[in-house]
């Protein structure tokens, strides 16, 4: 008989494989976007989606230390798209 455990695991694995695959397509988007905003909504997807595989690979590990980096990232990431964006509109930084 299959543990919940297991199950869990199976799920995290395939939902990390599924992250990975909608990665691998924000990257394409960053790398061969038409405009400046769309290769800046991928790289915001980007990183949230970083962040989703850091919080199940915390999950998958049981180690807390991932949650931790992706919260640094989750700050690091909204400062640096809210420099961007105001960079991007104005076409200066300050």
């Amino acid at each position: 008989m299959v543990t919940l455990e297991i199950i869990f695991i199976y799920i995290l694995y395939i939902s990390l494989l599924i992250h990975i695959v909608l990665m691998s397509v924000a990257f394409y988007r960053v790398w061969r976007g038409e405009n400046v905003i769309d290769r800046l909504l991928g790289l915001d997807l980007l990183s949230t989606l970083t962040l989703a595989v850091l919080v199940l690979l915390s999950l998958i590990s049981q180690q807390v230390i991932y949650v931790d980096v992706s919260l640094g990232l989750a700050a690091l990431g909204f400062v640096g798209m809210v420099a961007l964006a105001k960079y991007v509109a104005d076409e200066q930084m300050f």
